[in-house]
């Protein structure tokens, strides 16, 4: 047998591994792009919003408040107003957003609002629960009866 004769004027095929590269970079792209479609800003369809009006029965509120004695600790929950900002940085499109700071004892308890609407916090960060209320019992479950939260730190720049 002999050789494969070279292609007339010198035309060149793509290598194997440059095709399939290029097969599979298209295929990421297009998978990832697929995943993250619903995510990226569409506006959910009228159906899919909540009517307005008053919350339904059940339906826990925009910001908690409570106030209680739990296994000795005064545990707290005020509402506050959080600024926030525009996207565009645009200071006169300023908006304040409701929130709820917790305090054990009179100090901070760092809490966080997860993406599936739970709350975790510093002390229990390795569960989270449906309330606010649920997150600062748990906190005090693992404080136990003695241990207090460390005073809250002065952020310096």
């Amino acid at each position: 047998m002999s050789p494969t004769p070279a292609k007339p004027g010198g035309a060149h095929h793509p290598a194997r591994r440059a095709v399939l590269r290029g097969a599979f970079t298209a295929a990421v792209v297009t998978g990832t792009g697929a995943a993250l479609l619903p995510l990226l800003g569409r506006e959910p369809s009228t159906a899919a919003r909540p009517a307005p009006g008053p919350a339904p029965e059940g339906a826990r509120p925009a910001v908690e408040q409570f106030a209680e004695t739990y296994r000795g600790r005064e545990i707290r929950g005020t509402p506050v107003v959080v600024p926030a900002a525009a996207p565009d940085g645009d200071r006169a499109a300023l908006s304040a957003v409701p929130a709820t700071e917790v305090r054990i004892d009179g100090r901070p308890l760092h809490v966080m609002r997860r993406a599936d609407g739970t709350y975790l916090s510093d002390v229990t960060h390795y569960e989270s629960f449906p309330t606010l209320l649920e997150t600062a019992r748990a906190a005090v479950d693992e404080l136990g009866p003695t241990a207090r939260l460390a005073p809250a730190a002065a952020h310096r720049m």
